[in-house]
């Protein structure tokens, strides 16, 4: 049998005995510096380890696509008018399109996001309205004030009635007031039988307002008596007003509509479809809009807000409710293929659709606003 003492002697790494070693106060702080260094790398590794860090890299996207990106879309809006309704496209790199309408087709639909029509075309509102320059020295007041009583009147009683839907607190409406009152006026010193301006104010009368789908201020429109009478209940199908608002140029619209017409025909419908300064006005208060736009390929946003150059909004009367019936982006994927690349990766097409058919409805009248926005990166 081996002993121990055999086994140490093929020893290649003999200690020395501890009675021939000797401690010294340079090895001790050798020592204690050596111990402070491994600590203290040790502490930095196991920071850099927990720590947490955030890279960002642009990776080209060499799709087919080209550099731009389709976005298709169908989304309803229950108390959006048409008349305001605008599509716009922002993204990182300064790009904006406002109120986009080569590719986007509009529809007036109910409550219930039934159409009510056919589509509904927007008036090429001049990028500069005039208003008049008279200033209100003399505190005239020609057009008569409606509520909800005289207006029925009055739209049986004249063949043409303007109506002027306003808003005391509104910009617009102020610069409107002076030329509207003044019209209003010299239209009375002539005694004109067929057509008559009027207005209405709609922090006072807020039903009659919406009863019209008024959502802009200062918002005319100019109702017929006679072949434009319907049998839905005596409804008047009536026209907006988007043209020039001084004074003289109120006036000659006003003759215009009425000149051409002879006295003892009353039947006086706006059929004059070459006139851009007038078009139908929406038959309700909700909107669908469906299309699409070419974005770049960078983070951006698809916006649909109340817009106008010529009119202001009180975001509190506001509701942008909606509901998402189709929205994707880039080429369409047909559902066949969909269903078999599902088939094949089950992960895959999760985020596809995600939102079509979702609807986001505001029930309480909360967070009142006149802009829903979309994100794209």
């Amino acid at each position: 049998m081996i002993s121990s003492s055999k086994i140490k002697s093929v020893d290649f790494y003999r200690k020395i005995p501890r009675d021939l070693t000797e401690a010294s106060l340079s090895g001790a702080g050798l020592s204690i510096i050596a111990a402070l260094a491994m600590i203290f790398l040790f502490g930095m590794e196991l920071s850099n380890y927990l720590a947490v860090s955030t890279s960002t890299s642009v990776i080209v996207d060499n799709s087919s696509d080209g550099q731009f990106l389709r976005i298709d879309f169908n989304i309803s809006f229950p108390a959006l008018s048409c008349e305001f309704a605008s599509v716009d496209v922002s993204d990182v790199l300064g790009t904006n399109r406002l109120n986009i309408t080569k590719t986007i087709r509009k529809f007036s639909i109910d409550p219930h996001l039934r159409p009510t029509g056919a589509e509904f075309h927007s008036a090429s509102v001049p990028h500069f309205i005039k208003h008049g320059d008279e200033v209100d020295e003399e505190d005239v007041e020609g057009a008569v004030p409606l509520n909800s009583v005289s207006f029925d009147k009055l739209s049986h009683q004249y063949p043409i009635l303007a109506v002027n839907f306003y808003a005391p607190w509104c910009y617009w409406s102020s610069r409107l007031k002076p030329s509207w009152e003044k019209a209003a006026k010299i239209i009375k010193e002539r005694n004109r039988w067929a057509y008559f301006l009027a207005k209405v104010d709609c922090t006072e009368e807020v039903d009659l307002c919406r009863g019209h789908h008024i959502q802009g201020y200062p918002s005319i429109r100019i109702f017929c008596k006679g072949s434009d009478v319907r049998d839905n209940h005596g409804h008047h199908d009536h026209e907006s007003y988007y043209g020039d608002r001084d004074t003289n140029t109120l006036i000659e619209t006003m003759e215009g509509l009425v000149a051409p017409i002879p006295l003892e025909n009353q039947k006086l419908g706006l059929d004059d479809k070459s006139n851009a300064t007038k078009r139908p006005a929406p038959l309700t208060g909700g909107c669908r809009m469906e299309g699409y736009v070419r974005v770049k390929k960078v983070p951006g946003n698809l916006i649909i807000s109340a817009r106008s150059g010529a009119h202001s909004f009180d975001s509190s009367q506001m509701n942008m409710s909606h509901v998402v019936g189709h929205l994707s982006f880039g080429k369409t994927v047909s559902p066949r293929v969909l269903t078999d690349v599902k088939r094949l990766i089950p992960y895959l097409g999760r985020s596809h659709d995600r939102l079509n058919g979702r609807s986001f409805i505001n029930h309480q009248g909360l967070d009142a606003n006149v802009t829903v926005s979309f994100s794209f990166i």
